[in-house]
């Protein structure tokens, strides 16, 4: 570690490794900084990924993939089963291989990574980002930049230490619990998602595979709802309802922003990427692949923004215009859709099943599913064809 690099990278998620990986690529000096021990620990994803949408951003390697998905079930709150034709193949990932391969390939491009390493301040000089804060294995270090990347997660406090308004409502915040279990009965290319007020309020449980026998189990709850009954109940009582004879091999919870991108993710000297800057798909919470876009893009900015001399937030700008374009307006249009879709009944989720079953399973697409939910709101259902009209790979 050095006292000075042209960039340091706060965070060693998927969005943060591509970052410093395509600024290294860009000549750029770069410092990856992870709070916990190893990148990759602890996992706090469901880990599940579209083929097409992993492959548009890295070239996959085999051992990265628990499990191949080759067919997706909803499950309605009268327990009315629908097979949906995706379009295509899903993974549930290993993330920890995952992530730890992101990182090595960010160093193998020249980024110095440091795990153990706790960002607790910035250092801000006449209004410019000019570095941060350290703490490695209680020894306290300033470390100068031209440029900050804050990929620090849900609760990120780089941008607020910034003066950034990153803080989201309660509301707009879905609370998620996930279980991975063992010697539980499965369809093992099948992902499942179960919906209804008595199993996750404004949300979804799902059923994700991992291997023979073994899946990753957990829900998301709307923060619209009152929380009379906390998410990890709702999880037990599914899970000895249909797993009674499972083992729990690990046990996670955490919060996601269904919301549009923040408003601001650049300042001058400051970037945010990934859950940092909420650029999680709004309607499904998923934010791997998304995070590895945003990362792509501002590590390419902000490398030519150092060759360029120039690190005004003018100048890192173009990044968050490169991103409107290819995620954030279409981010925008599934929260539209998400705000609507939280509040459906019960009943109105049985009858939407209903009229499913009706449908060939080859024509059960995602974009046909919305446009029977929203049959009422024909405003929303020309934002679900823009966003899954197209071979979307969401």
């Amino acid at each position: 570690m050095k006292n000075r690099y042209d960039i340091i990278v706060v965070g060693g998620g998927p969005a943060g490794s591509w970052a410093a990986k395509h600024a290294s690529e860009k000549g750029a000096s770069v410092l990856l900084l992870e709070k916990d021990r190893e990148i990759g620990t602890p996992v706090r994803c469901a880990e599940g990924v579209s083929e097409l949408g992993l492959r548009r951003c890295v070239d996959i390697q085999d051992h990265w993939i628990a499990q191949i998905i080759k067919r997706v079930r909803l499950i309605a709150p009268d327990e009315t089963m629908i097979e949906v034709d995706s379009g295509e193949s899903g993974f549930i990932l290993h993330r920890k291989l995952f992530d730890y391969d992101l990182a090595a390939m960010a160093a193998k491009a020249g980024t110095d990574v440091l795990t153990k390493a706790y960002v607790y301040d910035l250092v801000i000089e006449n209004g410019f980002v000019k570095g941060v804060k350290v703490d490695h294995l209680n020894q306290i270090y300033t470390i100068s930049s031209s440029i900050v990347i804050g990929a620090d997660g849900v609760e990120s406090r780089v941008g607020r230490w910034a003066g950034m308004k990153t803080h989201t409502s309660p509301l707009e915040m879905d609370t998620c619990v996930q279980m991975t279990m063992t010697d539980v009965d499965i369809d093992s290319d099948v992902a499942e998602f179960y919906f209804g007020r008595d199993i996750a309020p404004g949300g979804y449980l799902w059923i994700f595979p991992k291997g023979e026998r073994t899946a990753n189990v957990g829900l998301g709850i709307s923060g619209i709802y009152p929380k009379t009954k906390k998410p990890l109940a709702y999880l037990q009582d599914f899970v000895n309802r249909k797993f009674p004879n499972g083992s729990i091999l690990t046990l996670v919870a955490g919060g996601v922003p269904t919301v549009p991108t923040l408003k601001e993710i650049v300042r001058d000297g400051l970037m945010l990427v990934g859950d940092a800057a909420h650029q999680a798909n709004p309607l499904s919470g998923g934010g791997i692949l998304n995070g590895m876009i945003a990362g792509k893009m501002a590590g390419e900015v902000a490398g030519d923004a150092i060759r360029t001399g120039n690190v005004s937030a003018k100048k890192l700008s173009a990044y968050p215009k490169a991103w409107h374009k290819a995620e954030g307006k279409s981010n925008e249009r599934c929260y539209q859709i998400k705000k609507f879709v939280v509040g459906i009944s019960d009943d109105e989720l049985n009858r939407i099943a209903h009229t499913l079953l009706k449908i060939p399973t080859e024509e059960r697409t995602i974009l046909r599913i919305l446009k029977t939910a929203l049959i009422k709101h024909p405003k929303l259902i020309l934002e679900a064809i823009k966003v899954f009209g197209k071979g979307s790979s969401r």
